[in-house]
């Protein structure tokens, strides 16, 4: 039975005998039996050719990366090496064969010498088991097999599944969290004073939104709206950020942990990636000389100046859909229906909500060829730094991808667009968008939320279902062939190994990068889950109902829809830990940035401390936050708008008698430059953010301190093992001595 176990199938098409691509792959195949592979073949629709290394290969695997104080005491021991082992060193000399003509597989993969080449998924009791306790969407919150994960995909795998369920068990307390400052918010839902006074606001006269058949509008009109930026923008809000800030560090060190004391189960805390290279190389030749480390400032200059040219043109998309926002407005505000133009604003950021979605979907599969490209010009030394110049690029392109946008709502949309009668126009015509009349905090939450759930929802439907179809698909057109038996004639047997081959061909396949695409959806999650989690507290909420499916998911593609990963080996996460670490930081100084700038919690605290009737009056019995609004709002005359602007408003309904007032500014009647408030409130805006994001790290790097990157348990193992070598070593000596 073992006789029959092979380590790889090599698929082609029947190529006419005597082309150049039957010569090419006798040729390549031709070279494997001379290292001594025993190579099968079975002729379908396709050729196929399972391949199994001799055990040499292995022994010497075994004996280079062997403890070096052990080699003396096994001699003669022998030891099967684990399945995933045996792949990963067939997949390596496989990619590294050269045949007579220079080529590897790689390119001869291109010329479509050979169409596939995959490992089996086997029938072992590793796979019936993971199959039946792991890959089903009923063991949903069920414990993961990490273990047996490992003896069937590997280390890499493994740990990829160990983080991500480590990472959904803390979202569950980020979640909860969040959740109860969100109905916190709801319950003061009609007690905030600033509600109440925009709610009784019914004499208040606000300056049309935009030129165009925009009317006069009372405060009060936006009385829900109001209520409902004050269940996202409260104080609780302040406090869920600095958690978020301390969640994310503290999620990071006991990932340390959590990881330092698998890998030392495993015996691989004090691996060495590149050791196991190098003995790869010379097991798959012996005259192999290491590609020694180089380094060209010339060639960095130039990938870091087509980065920078990426990352212009991703702010230029996010510019664009700036300008759409723009537009879209004032064609909602022309519209016939009534609805649109009432809510022309709210459409407006919606639509351009979804229209970032489906940028994010193009752009994605955009910048994984441009970083692609960039890796080959950068020409690693290794796959491994190969992978993680590949992670810093993609993560980069990505993040401003998704968060450009997003940055320009937070942090610029209401404040560069002028005040009435000297607004900023694009071409001259359109005026930029203002922020929400409720609150700039309005858009971000919107915005987050559409693309939040499009993101969990679209994205994960289509993850799945395009796999299960193509797989569909595959296993319709590639029935094996029926054989006619003619009277009289006694049928032949059917080879056991053609239906397994065929139906692991009929999978779904997978390349170098199909882990690599599911860390990046995570650590994409993990920013929008930390970032803007201020604009934003169900954010945590979504992502850990998300993760719960998405380990199933990824579970259901590996085992029943994708051929087999090729295994490979790690003791982390690699460079995502240093990224998920950026993150944190970005975490900080984006949160800080939300409650300075685009929250109104510093203004309602300056007015508080500084013009409130608890501060000018001294009385005890009133709400402090009495009469903000009313102090929060400018006054401007008519006369003073632009003529564009007065001869669109002719005609509209609500006719006011020489004033209006505008939501959130804080300028001069006669000149409308910038009140003494507005220089108090930016000042503490400054202050506020520079204490936040100080107080926030400095947290971080107390829990960074206090939360140990290594379990005690785990370094008194080594120190444990380290002593006992060391008496063995003793043992040796002390009687040649005497």
């Amino acid at each position: 039975q073992d006789e029959e176990k092979w380590d790889f199938v090599l698929v082609s098409d029947i190529h006419e005998v005597g082309s150049e691509k039957e010569i090419k792959r006798k040729k390549f195949l031709d070279e494997l039996s001379k290292r001594g592979f025993t190579i099968k073949k079975i002729e379908d629709k396709k050729l196929f050719y399972g391949v199994r290394a001799p055990k040499q290969i292995f022994r010497k695997y075994q004996w280079l990366l062997r403890n070096p104080d052990s080699r003396l005491q096994n001699l003669d021991a022998q030891h099967d090496v684990p399945v995933t082992t045996r792949i990963r060193i067939v997949n390596f000399i496989l990619q590294n064969t050269v045949t007579p003509d220079l080529e590897k597989l790689r390119d001869l993969m291109k010329k479509k010498v050979f169409e596939a080449t995959f490992p089996l998924h086997e029938k072992e009791e590793v796979r019936e088991f993971l199959k039946e306790k792991w890959a089903r969407w009923r063991d949903i919150f069920s414990h993961q097999p990490i273990e047996k994960i490992r003896c069937y995909f590997g280390e890499k795998v493994a740990l990829y599944f160990a983080w991500l369920g480590w990472y959904t068990y803390l979202l569950g307390i980020a979640a909860v969290v969040g959740l109860v400052i969100f109905v916190a918010g709801i319950t003061v839902f009609n007690s905030s004073q600033v509600s109440k006074e925009i709610c009784e606001a019914t004499n208040t006269v606000m300056c049309p939104l935009c030129d165009q058949q925009c009317p006069f509008w009372l405060l009060s009109d936006t009385c829900t709206y109001a209520k409902v930026t004050h269940m996202i923008d409260n104080e609780g809000t302040v406090v869920f950020a600095m958690f978020m800030a301390i969640w994310a560090t503290v999620f990071l060190e006991l990932w340390k942990r959590q990881r330092a004391t698998v890998v030392t189960n495993w015996d691989l805390y004090g691996w060495d990636e590149e050791e196991e290279e190098l003995a790869m190389e010379l097991i798959n030749n012996l005259q192999h000389e290491p590609r020694q480390y180089q380094h060209s400032y010339f060639r960095s200059t130039i990938i870091l100046l087509l980065v920078l040219v990426m990352i212009a043109m991703l702010i230029g998309i996010a510019h664009a859909l700036v300008i759409y926002r723009v537009i879209a407005m004032a064609v909602f505000t022309q519209s016939d229906l009534e609805f649109f133009r009432e809510q022309a604003n709210t459409m407006a950021v919606t639509t351009g909500a979804v229209l970032h979605y489906i940028t994010i979907v193009i752009m994605t599969k955009v910048n994984r060829r441009v970083a692609l490209y960039l890796c080959d010009l950068e020409k690693p030394r290794t796959f491994s730094q190969r992978e993680n110049n590949f992670t810093v690029k993609i993560f980069t392109f990505q993040f401003f991808t998704n968060f450009s946008s997003l940055i320009y709502i937070a942090f610029f949309l209401g404040r560069i667009n002028g005040h009435p009668g000297n607004y900023v126009r694009v071409a001259g015509k359109w005026r930029l968008e203002e922020c929400h009349p409720s609150g700039c905090i309005t858009d971000l939450f919107i915005q987050m939320a559409i693309i939040m759930l499009l993101k969990q929802t679209i994205s994960n439907v289509m993850e799945y279902l395009v796999p299960w179809i193509a797989h569909k698909l595959r296993k319709r057109q590639q029935r094996p062939k029926k054989r006619n038996v003619m009277l009289g004639e006694e049928e032949e047997a059917e080879d056991p190994c053609k239906r397994q081959w065929l139906s692991n061909y009929q999978l779904n396949e997978v390349n170098i990068f199909s882990l690599f695409d599911e860390f990046l959806e995570m650590v994409i999650q993990y920013s929008f889950t930390t970032i803007f989690v201020a604009a934003f507290p169900l954010a945590p909420l979504l992502a850990f109902c998300n993760n719960l499916f998405e380990i199933r998911l990824d579970a259901i593609k590996m085992m029943q829809l994708r051929r087999r990963m090729v295994p490979r080996k790690a003791n982390d996460i690699g460079i995502w830990l240093q990224v998920l670490e950026a993150v944190g930081i970005l975490a900080v100084i984006g949160n800080g940035l939300v409650i300075a700038i685009t929250s109104d919690f510093i203004p309602v605290q300056v007015y508080k401390y500084m013009y409130s009737p608890c501060k000018t009056e001294n009385s005890t019995g009133v709400d402090c936050s009495t009469g903000y609004i009313n102090h929060s709002l400018s006054i401007f005359r008519v006369q003073d708008f632009e003529p564009y602007t007065k001869g669109a408003m002719a005609g509209t309904g609500l006719a006011p008698t020489g004033l209006c007032r505008r939501y959130r500014d804080y300028r001069n009647a006669d000149d409308y430059g910038y009140t003494v408030q507005f220089w108090h409130i930016f000042a503490a805006r400054l202050a506020f953010l520079i204490l936040f994001e100080h107080a926030a790290l400095c947290v971080k790097l107390i829990a960074a301190w206090y939360v140990p990157d290594v379990p005690q348990s785990v370094k008194n193992q080594f120190l444990d093992r380290k002593h006992c070598n060391l008496r063995k070593e003793l043992r040796w000596v002390m009687p040649r001595k005497v």
